[in-house]
């Protein structure tokens, strides 16, 4: 793994959603991580440190993507990754509340898996996010 190999976990409950994002991206880039629970996605960024995460909200477990958010980015290990929320709901309160627990951004679904990987570049590079 290259010193410029950047780590993102992928958190949602389907399969087939991890295994588009991963499709998308460009594997000399990046080592990919899996969890499909909010549970087992804190316990592998508290041991990998990823760059970056991408987190759905609703997830099977005791606690969703947006208290998983909170986890990350209040424990000093793992505050520095970069969380995207990728979602099924557009609600603002959702929305709000992803924000304020830490997310960099919101994705809805269905959703463009170049334009997602484009927001990962951009908040990479320190660009503006939305």
């Amino acid at each position: 793994m290259s010193n410029l190999m950047k780590k993102l976990l992928i958190v949602d409950d389907s399969k087939d959603i991890r295994e588009l994002i991963i499709a998308t991206l460009d594997p000399t880039e990046y080592k990919v991580l899996e969890a499909a629970d909010a549970m087992r996605a804190i316990a592998i960024a508290t041991v990998e440190k990823p760059d970056f995460v991408i987190m759905d909200v609703m997830l099977q477990g005791s606690i969703n993507g947006i208290e998983a958010t909170k986890t990350i980015k209040s424990n000093p290990l793992t505050r520095n990754c970069k969380v995207i929320i990728l979602t099924g709901t557009n609600e603002k309160w959702v929305q709000k509340d992803a924000l304020q627990a830490g997310a960099e951004c919101y994705f809805v679904k269905p959703f463009s898996p170049l334009d997602l990987l484009q927001r990962v570049e951009d908040i990479a590079l320190g660009g503006a996010v939305a």
